[in-house]
């Protein structure tokens, strides 16, 4: 089996936990433009933006997406 990223939840996070995409940009250390970007699915998040976002989303890295599995 094979996964593959569906739909960034970077926005639905931020929601939930009451954090705008400017604060979340400060405590990442990522400019507000790229988290903008990445909750626009405009791009993906690095593997090492993810874990630093789930740090501070208290998540797993794996509920920033939405995953696709394809039979190979």
């Amino acid at each position: 089996m094979a996964y593959s990223r569906g739909r960034c939840l970077l926005q639905y996070w931020l929601d939930h936990r009451n954090i705008t995409q400017a604060d979340f940009a400060r405590r990442i250390g990522w400019s507000p433009r790229m988290v903008s970007f990445w909750c626009k699915d405009e791009r993906l998040m690095s593997v090492e933006a993810m874990y630093a976002a789930s740090v501070i989303l208290e998540i797993h890295m794996e509920q920033l997406y939405q995953w696709r599995i394809s039979a190979e």
